[in-house]
């Protein structure tokens, strides 16, 4: 029971980050199409729609525990990647922007161990996954 509540809590504390992350892209798509056309990728409209739709996806997918080590895994992924993509030397000759983006960047590598954690031991049993098809959702 304790295994699976903290599962449980650990899947609501990173759906927390996800899905208010991908709501707030999506409802302000102007300021996220400018935020990435700021940092040069191409297709800046694309990589808006396409970030929000994935994150808030994605969020509710982890949320309810549904294909969570799927999920789990391509989120690990996606925030190496934004991480990198964000924050990696960004800030220029301010000390303290700097300082930020490398403490954001450190964030974004912690989030992804935490979500290859899920991804090794699953949903637990209180989640889609734990209730699908009669499957337990239990890892030895």
């Amino acid at each position: 029971m304790f295994r699976n509540a903290l599962l449980l809590v650990s899947r609501l504390l990173l759906a927390a980050l996800f899905v208010p992350s991908g709501f707030q892209a999506l409802t302000n798509i102007g300021g996220t199409i400018s935020y990435f056309a700021g940092l040069g990728l191409p297709l800046p409209t694309l990589a808006a729609w396409g970030t929000g739709l994935f994150e808030l996806i994605a969020g509710l997918l982890i949320l309810v525990g549904f294909q969570t080590r799927i999920v789990a895994l391509l989120l690990a992924a996606f925030c190496i990647v934004a991480g990198f993509i964000g924050h990696y030397g960004q800030g220029g000759e301010d000390a303290t922007l700097s300082f930020l983006h490398q403490q954001m960047l450190m964030k974004d590598i912690a989030i992804a161990g935490g979500f290859l954690a899920l991804a090794m031991a699953g949903a637990g049993a209180w989640s889609a996954d734990g209730r699908s098809f009669g499957i337990s959702a239990e890892v030895t």
